[in-house]
């Protein structure tokens, strides 16, 4: 269900979520609501729900919002029941003929609100066949409060809750691979992405999943520059190396075929993604060369895995 993508058309339609927020200047979760709305089609009204979160907070200081559309916040833990609550009350009124129109409900949470406290509402969204995409922003910590570690972290990045020092090289675990996971409930629709080239992976993503009926999951990584320590001006750098070292590979998987949607002319070393980044910065200290072949091993794993999945 590919939309063809023209940038300058898609760059021109009306905003559904506006500029003059609050988040970081370089921060990937406006971009990627940003990307995820536009994909929709102008006749289609829209129900975007938001966990407490970075892009919560950021973006509806009362009395001002950033969303054009209708606009849920929701708790920490339950942006996934808050948005399938409120498609099922839409599908309702629908069949009473109490409503006219067509809208999509889509529910935004960072990967704290998503891998982590919010994966039982979100476990069960999905289950239970609710029409809605659910979207994390992937930004692999918990930003808002203080960046501790969240089960998205990278193992070996340096976080709040797990400092390197003498005793701990940063966290202990590899990342959960939560895309993998959501699979795993059979699901018509679910997506890796982030931001790359003219953002036609992210549109064409985005489009497929408003448009699959049922439910659809978009895992989008979504870089934090206070957080992952870059300057604000190589988001689209940092997400072009995560894509090359295959640290995070852009695929889809459709009623149960896995497809890649990217593959790396070169795959670059793990180095390349992990050097801009401050977390990583004791990674290439005399010492720590372990650290980074024990990375590096994980990802080649992974890759050859997911190759074989998509045949």
């Amino acid at each position: 269900m590919a939309t063809a993508y023209n940038l300058k058309q898609e760059a021109s339609k009306p905003e559904r979520f506006v500029g003059g927020h609050r988040l970081c200047a370089g921060c990937g979760a406006g971009v990627a609501v940003r990307g995820v709305l536009r994909a929709l089609k102008d006749e289609d009204k829209s129900v975007s729900g938001v966990a407490t979160s970075c892009l919560e907070v950021s973006s509806c200081l009362y009395p001002f919002t950033a969303w054009n559309d209708c606009f849920i916040h929701s708790a920490f833990e339950n942006v996934a029941a808050s948005v399938s609550g409120a498609e099922a009350a839409y599908n309702a009124l629908k069949r009473k003929g109490k409503i006219k129109d067509t809208f999509k409900f889509i529910a935004f949470g960072g990967d704290g609100g998503t891998y982590d406290i919010g994966f039982q509402a979100l476990s069960g969204a999905m289950e239970r066949g609710h029409d809605m995409v659910y979207v994390c922003y992937d930004n692999e910590a918990y930003m808002n409060t203080g960046l501790q570690r969240s089960s998205a972290t990278p193992k070996y990045a340096e976080v709040s809750t797990a400092p390197v020092g003498s005793k701990i090289p940063g966290k202990a675990q590899f990342k959960k691979d939560l895309t993998e996971t959501i699979v795993a409930h059979d699901i018509p629709y679910v997506a890796q992405t982030t931001f790359i080239s003219n953002f036609k992976d992210l549109h064409e993503k985005s489009y497929k999943a408003h448009y699959t009926p049922g439910p659809a999951f978009l895992n989008i990584l979504a870089p934090c520059p206070r957080g992952w320590r870059y300057p604000p001006e190589d988001l689209m750098a940092i997400c072009k190396l995560a894509v090359d070292t295959c640290v995070w590979p852009l695929y889809e998987v459709i009623d149960g075929e896995w497809s890649l949607t990217y593959e790396p002319k070169t795959k670059l070393p793990v180095e390349d993604y992990l050097k801009p980044q401050g977390r990583f910065s004791h990674m290439f200290k005399p010492g720590a060369q372990y650290m980074i072949e024990d990375f590096q091993k994980e990802v080649d794993k992974k890759w050859e895995r997911l190759l074989k999945k998509c045949k």
